[in-house]
């Protein structure tokens, strides 16, 4: 059995490790994170990458923080920790799950406000790890629904990384090719580069020769060529945040995709916790879009590729249209069209549930 990746973990002393991504393939190396400014780093930098692990990398570096505060009162912990979570919040604007990491341990904070600050900040770490477990079941419940929509001697096509890499363990979109490969299906995949930083090459490449599965890496201009010759049956992709009507925000490519999908008749799956919905969002233009550094264009592994001081545009995500999604895998299940219906009554129901 294959090892499993450990993307990040809570250390029992009081810190955060986490598998610094910038460093694979070519080596496997783990940062400790002391406090919550290390861990802003990490995520600023993407060390650490990709919406479900953002919420619970934010979630445990606020609670690292609040170990650290020397408030007296809860209203001044409080006040404090808030100051923490507006630094982390700051660090990747559009995945929506690290608002939700955040905004949970305020929540929980707020709650128990009445304890004594030894125990509420012991509170906040056991809830951080609480998310960590809950993260890993709810991506093998999404491996589950999403593996039924994938027959044996189909190829799918990938977009960034969407594996153990880009959550706390197994996967999205790449965790329900898994479960297909787990159950037996005989299928291969198909990685796209993921230009400019390269996670499909760099990382989903690296999760997949680990399991086994058959793969075999493309540039992300070959995608629309082999569909034309029919050797894709469906694309299946993440998500850093998905508006109330569907709308759903990825890494930039994947409206392309989507198109080429439509062109060809084939299903375009998004695959994210349910916790990737912005319930205060009602479509895809209010979207915040994360503008990242010319550089990660202009560069490849500190190599210029461009004319000095040559302009570049960076925008990390782009934004597909609800009508352009076959179906949402979550771990609540598979949402068809219409999504805006087919989400409030899952919003509904789960808050009806808390």
């Amino acid at each position: 059995m294959t090892e499993e990746i450990r993307t990040l973990e809570w250390l029992p002393d009081g810190g955060v490790r986490i598998l610094d991504q910038t460093r694979l393939p070519g080596d496997e190396v783990y940062v400790e994170c002391r406090d919550a400014e290390a861990v802003a780093e990490a995520i600023r930098n993407l060390r650490i990458r990709g919406a479900p692990a953002l919420g619970v990398t934010a979630a445990m570096g606020l609670a690292l923080g609040a170990q650290r505060l020397q408030a007296s009162d809860a209203t001044s912990f409080l006040r404090d920790l808030k100051g923490i979570a507006d630094m982390l919040a700051r660090t990747r604007p559009t995945a929506r799950n690290l608002f939700w990491g955040l905004e949970r341990i305020l929540t929980v904070a707020e709650k128990h406000r009445d304890l004594s600050l030894p125990t509420l900040k012991e509170r906040l770490a056991e809830e951080a790890v609480k998310m960590h477990e809950e993260d890993l079941a709810c991506n093998r419940a999404m491996g589950e629904h999403g593996q039924r929509l994938i027959e044996s001697g189909d190829t799918i096509l990938t977009h960034c990384n969407t594996g153990a890499l880009a959550t706390v363990g197994y996967g999205t979109g790449l965790g329900v090719i898994r479960a297909a490969w787990e159950r037996g299906k005989q299928i291969r995949v198909l990685v796209g580069e993921t230009r400019p930083v390269l996670q499909g090459a760099r990382l989903t490449a690296w999760e997949l020769d680990r399991l086994g599965i058959p793969s075999c890496l493309i540039t992300d201009s070959m995608a629309g060529d082999f569909m034309r010759r029919g050797e894709v049956q469906a694309v299946i992709v993440g998500a850093d945040r998905i508006a109330l009507n569907g709308d759903v925000a990825n890494k930039i490519g994947t409206y392309t995709l989507a198109v080429l999908c439509r062109h060809h008749n084939l299903p375009f799956y998004v695959a994210a916790p349910f916790s990737t919905v912005d319930p205060a969002l009602a479509a895809g233009t209010e979207i915040p879009i994360e503008e990242r550094a010319p550089q990660e264009i202009t560069s490849i592994a500190g190599i210029s590729i461009a004319p000095r001081g040559f302009p570049a545009a960076n925008p990390a995500f782009d934004v597909t249209p609800a009508e352009l999604v076959t179906a949402l895998i979550t771990d609540q299940g598979v949402l068809y069209p219409p999504f805006a219906e087919a989400i409030q009554t899952l919003a509904g129901s789960s808050s009806a549930t808390q």
